[in-house]
């Protein structure tokens, strides 16, 4: 949980280096598929997993990766964003819901109405109102969030590796194609890029995305899921410690609050059945 509560600082990092948010999304993927590329088998799977699998790899390696970067960049605080990234739990329930028909109990409503209402109190915070564009983005990255586990649950009998690596290629493929509209040249973006922001690069990369999900799989083939997915609510709270080492960001006390109730909200959602 560490390693994934530190992927909202050391974005922000790297952000901060001049790198830009879509190009970064892009150079994380690229990692992530070069790396595992020689672990993976290439063969084409059924045909049954062709729209899971590119649905699974636009959401989370194309989307979620944008949007998050887009909000770090357009964010100057970065709790209220890790904390929004919470709701793609209570996002990828709904969905469920509504796309594969699965009965929402009145607790979870409960709850995720709750882990809503969290977000809007940290939204009055004044220190918040310049942040408003940034927890919009972080909304529309944690639907894409909760839409790509969606999808995962049809690749369960596929090689964790060779989903990864495919998201990997899918998402650099969009987004460099992005960076290049949106960004400028992207091999001059590229070549401007400092040590520091390479590092940050290469630690989202092959420390968050590999080793970080990786260590989630791992755990999975010991554990049940409902035991492994409530400590994924813990992660805002390295988030915020390591925000506070780097930065000195020391969260509102409404903030605080807001992100309690959000946390403990996803927290009890993924132990509900």
């Amino acid at each position: 949980m560490f390693f994934l509560g530190s992927a909202y600082p050391n974005g922000k990092l790297a952000l901060n280096a001049s790198v830009p948010p879509i190009l970064f999304g892009a150079l994380r993927m690229g990692i992530v598929f070069l790396c595992l590329l020689p672990f993976c088998k290439l063969k084409i799977p059924p045909k049954k997993y062709f729209v899971p699998l590119i649905g699974f790899s636009i959401c989370m390696g194309a989307g979620v990766n944008m949007f998050l970067y887009l909000s770090l960049d357009a964010a100057s605080i970065i709790a209220p964003i890790t904390i929004g990234a919470q709701l793609s739990i209570p996002f990828g329930i709904i969905i469920s819901s509504l796309f594969l028909k699965e009965n929402i109990s009145f607790k979870k409503w409960a709850l995720i109405f709750t882990s809503f209402l969290g977000i809007v109190l940290i939204a009055f915070d004044p220190k918040i109102s310049e942040e408003i564009f940034a927890i919009l983005l972080v909304f529309v990255m944690a639907f894409f969030y909760g839409l790509s586990q969606v999808f995962s649950r049809y690749l369960k009998e596929l090689d964790v590796k060779f989903t990864s690596a495919f998201m990997g290629l899918v998402g650099f493929i969009i987004l460099a194609t992005i960076s290049q509209l949106f960004e400028e040249n992207i091999f001059y973006q590229i070549s401007m890029i400092s040590a520091i922001g390479w590092l940050n690069i290469l630690y989202a990369g092959v420390i968050i995305s590999i080793f970080g999900h990786m260590m989630m799989f791992y755990l999975y083939k010991f554990y049940p899921v409902g035991q492994v997915l409530p400590f994924y609510s813990l992660f805002p709270v390295f988030g915020i410690i390591v925000s506070f080492f780097i930065f000195f960001e020391i969260p509102t006390f409404i903030v605080v609050i807001g992100g309690i109730i959000v946390i403990t909200s996803v927290f009890l959602l993924n132990k509900t059945r």
